[in-house]
Order: C-alpha cells, then structure tokens, then sequence
C-alpha cells in the first residue's frame, strides 16, 4: 500500500523563518525522484531550488506562487511505495479523478522508491530518514463555511493550505477564492504563521472573526492588515471586515499599523507603499543594526591611479584572461590587511572582544534586478589576480540570476564597495554588520594633477574607509589607507607581498 509522506519547507539556513514560492517545478500527479528539485523559493538572502527527499508521486501542493510561507509549513505531498499508481482519495487536491501511475525505473534512475530519504542535505535539514507518520485529528467543530480541504495527507484546518486551487472544484462556502467564518467557533484557527497570531495579538485582534484569503480560509498576514485598517477607518473598532477585493501590490492608503506591531502609523494618507521584504527587507534591517551597533568612522584620500591603468593594460597585453580592475583593487586589499590586520576583525559585544580572522572571506557590492547583494570571494588572500577575475565574474553573474547560495553571501570579513560604476567620486558607506571595515572606490576620471612638480592631466580616483572605531584608532585606519593608495599610484609596491 502507498505511503503518503508530507515535505515541509526546510530550514534554509542563517536564522531565515520564511520564503516565498517563486515557481513550482512539478505539478499534482507527475513523478519525482529522490533529491529532484520540485519547488524554486525565494528567501531575503537568495533564490533557493527546494530538492524533494522522497521519490514518489506528488499527490498536493501546499501554496501558490507568489505566497510566503514560514519554516516548517508543508509544501507537498508524495505518495511512495507500493499502490502509489491507484486513484488519490476523493477530495484531494488535484485528483480530478484520474489515477496516478507508479514511477518507472527510467524515470527514477533506476533507485528504488522507498521511504527513506536520500541521505542528503540542503541547508540545515537531513533527509536520511522518512518522518514518523503523526496520526492527524481531526477537530470536531469547524467554521460552517470552511470546507475540509481533506487531502491525501488528511490536514486539518490548522495545516498550511491544501493547494485546493488546482482541484477540479472548489470546495463549497468557497467564493472568489475566500472562506467566510460564519460565526466564532472553538475549533483550531486556520493560521500556520507564527507572526500573522503575533501581529493579530498585539493589536487585539480576533482571529476567528477574520475572513481568510488563503486555500480552505487560511488566514494570512495580508488578511490581518486589512482588518487592521479597515478598523482604523472605522474609528478604531477591530472587527473582521466584509468579503470583497483587497489592494494588490503597494497600498495607496493609511496604514493603522506597521507589520511590527506598533503604534498606528503618523504618516498622511497618500502615496505609494511599498513592503520592506525579500532583499531589500533584509538589506534594511542590516544596515539598521550596522547603524545601532558600530560606532563607524570614514577618512578618504585622492590617489593617481593612472600608473595603476597602465599595469592592468600591460598584464592584459601580455596574453591569457583578462584581469578585471576589481580583481587588482581586491590583490591591494588583501595585501593592506595582511599589514593592517585589525581591519579584518569583528567585535564580540557578548565577550568584550575583538576577533581578527587569518582568513579573508572578501565581499564586494553588486548591485541587481533584486537590490543591492554583497556575494562573498572565500580566501581572497590566496588568490592572485586571475582567480581573483574568475571568481568575480561567476559571483556576478549569479548574483544578477538570482542563484547566489545562502553560503555565497555571508560570513565576509572585510567588504570592498566600488561605487564608481554609477558615475559618483566618493560616499561614506554604512559598514556590512557584523565586519569591521569597508573600502569604497570612486570613479577614475581625468583630473588636474601635480605630477613630478609639473601641472599634469592624470587618472584620478577618491578612495574611502569607513571602519568601526571599536577595533582601531585613526592612526590604524589612516596607516591601512595610505598603504592603499600607495599600491594604486606604485603598483610596484606590491612586489613586497607577493
């Protein structure tokens, strides 16, 4: 007899709670072999493609593209082992009817369908195991008007949605894609979110008098600010507001209250909102806490980089891969903190330490379709300027594709910002939290220079540290930078450490 076994969003690692269904990879009723990717996710650190533990038929979905789920919820159904090419229980989503085939060997590569996992691991989960199957129980009283949504796994109201959107029918008491709780009842709340019962709670908010948008009623986070401010415009009383269509996208009204759960907001009506998620969410409360935390400090200096333009030119003369100028400005860095090494350190406020790391893990600004990322070159110090160029280019282009790793953008030691490429000369960057330095690069412009005592026209860039006055005084700061801009008018310098 066939096993139905449920796949959960996995923890994806670096503390991230939840992520949002980008593209399902696999429909109700195809076959799936173990560690095939089924589902492409989107968390606030990078674009993930989610691997299935189990080899099988997929017989639910849990969630539409575009939907947030938190750590844990279920994302799919799959039944495994003997039986799995009968028909699916009438009911379940996305049966239609129709009778699900087993997987055949060509289709599976030859492994044999259990349930046991395949012993692998994403980012924070194993799959070497199948799960225990929990005996589920059902709750004796439900909203009249929330349909079963009775799948192959058999999930209760209080489950995550049952991906009843691809069923042949929808459920009764369902209208325009909502459930209407017709009256309070004691039975579970369809709420999976940890943080929609946190928001509902601090502001006195019933759950149970709220219409749910999500599949078979599931209350969502959407659906508690809009009662939030349907309230407020009501004159504060919270009360669960009439079916009908709610704003999409950025809200061109007054919120009653953050996400957060604060006080109702003092900004006039009007104007476009737009929600703090995904990358740019994180970003922000990032450079927030960089901000709060580091007592950050910036000196800047002009250099004559044009004996620097010409090195790049003649190494790229001499024949093989092209040596991007990043890549050199990255060799300088490596180079200046081998000298300075206070600058590649972090501060342990739990401890009352300094940490000075014997690695540098080098991270470079990149800007992208999805905001601003800073991928991470591992060991930058031992590579010279070819991998240096190599790997910046691969970082790059995954970054713009939206396939950089958890992995690949975090745990840098020391940041390199070169935001000359939009055309400006010099900034004061916020330091990336929790390092404790930042070089920041201008553009490199012709310029009035006073070269070997003669008014010359040279290649002339502004260069910036902003570092974390914690770890080192300006004496520090002021030797790192020198020896920077040394290495950029005499690239010769350089020659010592090498």
């Amino acid at each position: 007899m066939a096993q139905v076994l449920e796949f959960k969003l996995p923890d994806l690692g670096e503390g991230l709670t939840e992520a949002e269904i980008v593209r399902w990879m696999v429909e109700v009723g195809d076959v799936v072999a173990v560690d095939q990717p089924v589902v492409e996710v989107e968390t606030a650190k990078a674009m993930v493609e989610v691997p299935c533990p189990y080899g099988g038929v997929v017989t639910a979905r849990f969630g539409e593209e575009g939907a947030e789920l938190p750590v844990g919820a279920p994302l799919l159904t799959v039944a495994v082992g003997e039986g799995a090419d009968g028909h699916r229980p009438a009911g379940d989503p996305g049966s239609g009817g129709g009778a699900v085939r087993a997987p055949r060997a060509e289709e599976t590569g030859g492994r044999e369908q259990t349930s046991e996992g395949s012993g692998n691991v994403l980012v924070g989960y194993g799959t070497s195991q199948a799960p225990a199957r929990r005996r589920r129980v059902r709750p004796e009283r439900r909203a009249s008007g929330v349909a079963s949504g009775a799948g192959v796994a058999g999930a209760a109201v209080s489950g995550a949605a049952s991906g009843a959107g691809e069923a042949g029918a929808a459920p009764s008491g369902r209208a325009n894609g909502r459930v209407r709780a017709a009256e309070p009842v004691d039975g579970p709340v369809p709420v999976i979110s940890p943080l929609v019962r946190r928001l509902a709670r601090q502001n006195g908010l019933d759950l149970r008098e709220l219409t749910g948008s999500g599949p078979d009623g599931l209350i969502l986070r959407a659906d508690v600010e809009y009662a939030l401010r349907a309230a407020a415009a009501q004159g504060g009383r919270t009360a669960a507001p009439e079916a009908g269509p709610r704003p999409a996208g950025p809200v061109r009204e007054h919120a009653s209250a953050s996400a957060a759960g604060t006080a109702p907001s003092t900004v006039p009506p009007g104007g476009i909102r737009i929600p703090l998620k995904g990358v740019r969410g994180a970003v922000a409360d990032k450079l927030s806490r960089s901000r709060r935390e580091i007592p950050d400090a910036t000196c800047w200096v002009d250099a004559d980089a044009t004996e620097l333009m010409r090195a790049r030119t003649a190494m790229n003369a001499a024949g093989g891969p092209k040596i991007s100028l990043l890549a050199v400005l990255a060799r300088i860095c490596t180079a200046a903190l081998a000298r300075f090494p206070e600058l590649n350190s972090t501060v342990d406020t739990q401890a009352r330490e300094v940490v000075q790391f014997d690695h540098v893990h080098l991270g470079f600004a990149a800007q992208t379709d999805r905001g601003l990322v800073v991928p991470v070159v591992r060991d930058a110090h031992a590579r010279d300027a070819e991998g240096l160029t190599a790997e910046f280019a691969r970082l790059t282009e995954a970054a713009r594709a939206g396939r950089l790793t958890p992995g690949e953008l975090t745990g840098g030691t020391f940041t390199l910002n070169n935001y000359g490429v939009f055309g400006v000369d010099g900034s004061t960057p916020i330091v990336n939290h929790p390092e404790a330095a930042m070089l920041g690069v201008g553009r490199i412009v012709p310029k009035p220079w006073v070269h070997e005592g003669e008014l010359a026209v040279r290649q002339v860039v502004q260069l910036s540290l902003t570092f974390d006055h914690r770890v080192c005084d300006g004496g520090t700061a002021g030797g790192f930078l020198r020896y920077v801009a040394d290495c950029v008018e005499q690239p010769a310098v350089l020659l010592r450490t090498l």
